[in-house]
């Protein structure tokens, strides 16, 4: 009985160790994230905007991924150190005023259509070149883009392009809803 009861206890304390690590790690001050870290934050990024996962809320910043559970419990993770998010949603007639964008609450009006995308920085390099994209079930296209630079976002459809420029500093809005094709 006694060994049945320590089993179970190293048992929990394993599954407990396993979940803080998972959903609870958020990176300390100036702590850089793996890359296996900055995968899973990057699958559940994708995982809320997708709508696959759903919350009470999820916010993202330009430093942090804010998650307020079905549960009421809270949970925060630092943002990699060297990547941003920006969320774009194209649109033709309806949009909305953002800055910090909601993965759970923000929705565009160009819901799972695809769009080309072209990013160049400031120095004329070329991040993506006319890729084709995807928008999410919410209607938006999310990018994970170098840190602290400057770019140009050309978004085209059928014959409609809006351009933009964006920029990745800590002071950056993640949410872009100004860019209607035309």
């Amino acid at each position: 009985m006694k060994k049945q009861v320590l089993a179970t206890a190293g048992l929990a304390v394993v599954i407990a160790i396993g979940a803080y690590w998972y959903t609870g790690r958020s990176g300390g001050e100036g702590e850089a994230l793996s890359t296996a870290d900055t995968q899973k934050l990057k699958q559940l990024v994708q995982d809320y905007s997708s709508r696959s996962l759903t919350a009470e809320s999820a916010s993202i910043s330009s430093t942090q991924l804010i998650v307020k559970e079905n549960s009421g419990k809270s949970v925060t993770y630092s943002l990699p150190k060297d990547e941003f998010f920006v969320s774009i949603a194209p649109y033709l007639k309806e949009t909305h005023p953002c800055a910090t964008h909601s993965l759970t609450g923000c929705q565009g009006e160009m819901k799972e259509e695809e769009f080309s995308v072209t990013v160049t920085d400031s120095d004329g390099k070329s991040i993506m070149d006319n890729a084709t994209v995807k928008s999410q079930p919410n209607g938006f296209i999310d990018l994970w883009l170098p840190r602290d630079k400057t770019y140009e976002v050309t978004i085209e459809q059928n014959g409609k392009k809006a351009d933009s420029e964006i920029s990745t500093f800590e002071s950056n809005d993640t949410c872009v809803t100004t860019m209607q094709l035309g």
